[in-house]
């Protein structure tokens, strides 16, 4: 296992959830509980657990909610916020590259705040030697999203955008899910990721995905991007209701079979 555990993380946290209306009238998505836990009090509580010390959050719809209920410190992290005020107008790159001082701070973990996860996904994160890591579970027909193909060595060799049940294939390469969970080099950050983000909203792109990003810095900048596979971990991504309610389920499950996840106190 890799020694440089982070001791900072980047969450996205900026949208307005549309999808998840009525639940997101007068909450942003980050809020929006899971068995009473919101969505961002488990990241939090999770990055603490794995010694992660300071967090940025890049807020915008209904931002004032989030400071609120997260404040400057929660639990042992000293919480930051960086706003952006086109967030009804703009993608997760741009939220990104809003943060791009903190990403120039160190290693770091970087998460969409619409995650819902367990403790272990981080821990698979710092598994191996690779200097940059995403965790990533097989694509099954009940998601959607971004997906991706692995080499033989696991690391991402390419990204698939706008994946779902009618567009997977039988044959051709397994395809795996992202978690928008990463663990991202100072290193990577300060010579290839914020250059190209740099780049990205330099051209007028500002409603491209991290997504995007990513699959331009593994096919044109030469990004080395590993994955830790977490098939066996409970996790779900939250855009809809239905997303919420297939959450509440797997976590219900995961408490009945004695397993682990942050919970509200």
């Amino acid at each position: 296992m890799t020694t440089n555990a982070p001791r900072k993380a980047v969450i996205l946290a900026a949208g307005s959830g549309t999808r998840l209306r009525p639940l997101t009238d007068l909450r942003p998505k980050p809020l929006v509980e899971v068995n009473g836990t919101p969505i961002l009090h488990n990241a939090l509580r999770n990055l603490q657990a794995v010694g992660v010390e300071e967090v940025t959050i890049v807020v915008g719809y209904r931002k004032d909610a989030i400071q609120y209920a997260c404040g400057d410190r929660f639990g042992g992290l000293e919480i930051n916020y960086v706003e952006s005020s086109v967030f009804d107008r703009t993608g997760s790159a741009y939220s990104l590259w809003l943060a791009r001082h903190a990403l120039l701070t160190g290693d770091l973990y970087l998460l969409e705040g619409d995650v819902f996860f367990e403790e272990d996904a981080l821990h698979y994160l710092l598994r191996g030697e690779a200097e940059n890591t995403i965790d990533v579970a097989p694509f099954d027909p009940s998601m959607e999203g971004s997906a991706v193909t692995l080499g033989a060595t696991g690391y991402i060799t390419g990204f698939r955008m706008k994946q779902n049940a009618e567009t997977l294939q039988e044959s051709g390469p397994a395809l795996f899910k992202t978690m928008n969970l990463l663990r991202l080099s100072n290193a990577s950050l300060r010579s290839v990721i914020v250059p190209a983000l740099d780049d990205l909203i330099g051209t007028g792109a500002t409603q491209a995905y991290t997504e995007e990003l990513f699959a331009y810095l593994i096919e044109r900048r030469g990004l080395q991007l590993a994955a830790a596979r977490c098939d066996n971990l409970r996790w779900y991504e939250i855009d809809s209701i239905a997303d919420l309610r297939r959450a509440e389920t797997i976590f219900t499950r995961h408490f009945s079979e004695g397993g682990k996840v942050a919970t509200a106190h």
